[in-house]
């Protein structure tokens, strides 16, 4: 015989469909459960007494002895040894009122009424995101009228280029950090056309918002090329890089910040440092790339020609340089057991590249030679030969 708690757990599966039938107003009560244990006639006659005690449970929760709650559906059943038994045959819930009291959601159930009417009447648009976002409007903790302040700010200016603190919203600065997720996915559903990039999860960088953004270090080889200022080694924010074109022809990239700072002159040629490692992702978008002879010189290991992989996916025509099996095998005593990468083919390597990959890749160790263990002057020599371009 099903019991109260067993009540509880399948009505509590209702909440969410309730909640959704409130907002598109269709009726969802009575609700019934059918299925309150099936009684055999051995049950009346070897265990009368615990079945008596089950049923005796039913009722004392039901809507009969609190006022509340379900109602249970008896039916009349004949059994051939003891005769008709009048047993129970179902429960009902008749109504909302019932419902939440019974499984104790009647606070959740006001908040949920009052934040649909606030949210509906401030922006009606947000129905359909309410409909599927519904479990939300019952958070008590969640101030609706501050949450709707920021979305009609962003309908109003959905780029603002402003830090979050600068906004002219009457909330405090804290306000937007605290409520990201929920906020986010308001404006998700709002300003579609307004992401800066669907994949980005930081709430500023999704919005075009300003933000302490990472910088990208730069180095002029060629003192000719320097810019008006005159430095000659200078950092920016990536977002100014990007439009950032500069006269040098070639295009250094290192992984390893040491080897950058120690590049030779090199006649227009300009290197960058942009973090290391598969932080090559934040130069996908620098568009006057394409037009300059790019160089990417990383670890010779498998995730080295990774990252080389993932350049070329941006810009086709840049080189690899001192990641080759000569360099590799001069400074073999250097090298050490490096970790190993699932890609068994890396489409975008030469055919030079990836013959030298795959006999990494079957190495048993020893299988990394870093950037940094390779002499200066043999990057000295190489840089001037595969630039073609001279020292000054």
């Amino acid at each position: 015989m099903i019991g109260p708690e067993e009540i509880r757990n399948q009505a509590l599966k209702w909440w969410k469909p309730l909640l959704q039938s409130e907002i598109t107003g269709e009726p969802f009560f009575p609700r019934i459960i059918d299925r309150v244990g099936k009684v055999k006639s051995g049950h009346v006659t070897e265990r009368f007494e615990q079945l008596q005690q089950e049923i005796e449970m039913l009722y004392r929760y039901s809507k009969s002895q609190t006022g509340s709650g379900y109602l249970v559906k008896t039916a009349g059943r004949n059994f051939r040894r003891t005769g008709s038994h009048e047993l129970p045959d179902a429960v009902i819930f008749e109504t909302v009122d019932d419902y939440v009291s019974f499984t104790n959601r009647k606070k959740e159930w006001k908040a949920f009424l009052s934040n649909y009417s606030i949210i509906v009447t401030a922006i009606p648009s947000l129905k359909p995101w309410a409909l599927q976002n519904c479990l939300w409007l019952t958070d008590r903790g969640i101030n609706w009228n501050d949450v709707l302040k920021v979305c009609q700010y962003f309908i109003q200016t959905p780029r603002p280029d402003l830090y979050l603190r600068q906004l002219p919203i009457e909330i405090h600065t804290k306000f937007i950090e605290e409520n990201t997720a929920l906020v986010q996915s308001l404006l998700d559903f709002l300003l579609p056309d307004h992401i800066r990039s669907a994949t980005q999860k930081r709430f500023a960088e999704r919005f075009f918002l300003r933000y302490d953004e990472p910088l990208i270090r730069i180095r002029f080889l060629d003192k000719k090329q320097k810019p008006d200022h005159g430095y000659s080694d200078i950092s920016i924010p990536f977002s100014d890089f990007e439009k950032f074109e500069l006269p040098a022809i070639n295009v250094m990239i290192t992984e390893n910040k040491m080897n950058f700072l120690t590049l030779p002159p090199v006649k227009s040629t300009m290197a960058i440092w942009s973090g290391g490692g598969f932080n090559i992702s934040s130069l996908k978008n620098v568009t006057w790339f394409q037009h300059k002879n790019i160089y990417y010189w990383g670890d010779i290991d498998e995730h080295g020609f990774q990252i080389l992989q993932q350049l070329r996916s941006y810009y086709s025509h840049t080189k690899s340089v001192m990641m080759d099996r000569e360099t590799f095998g001069l400074f073999y005593a250097y090298a050490v057991d490096g970790v190993r990468v699932k890609s068994e083919n890396l489409n975008l390597l030469t055919e030079e590249e990836n013959i030298f990959f795959q006999f990494l890749k079957s190495l048993d160790s020893k299988n990394r030679l870093e950037q940094e263990k390779i002499p200066q002057i043999y990057v000295d020599n190489v840089l001037r030969n595969c630039i073609d371009e001279i020292f000054y």
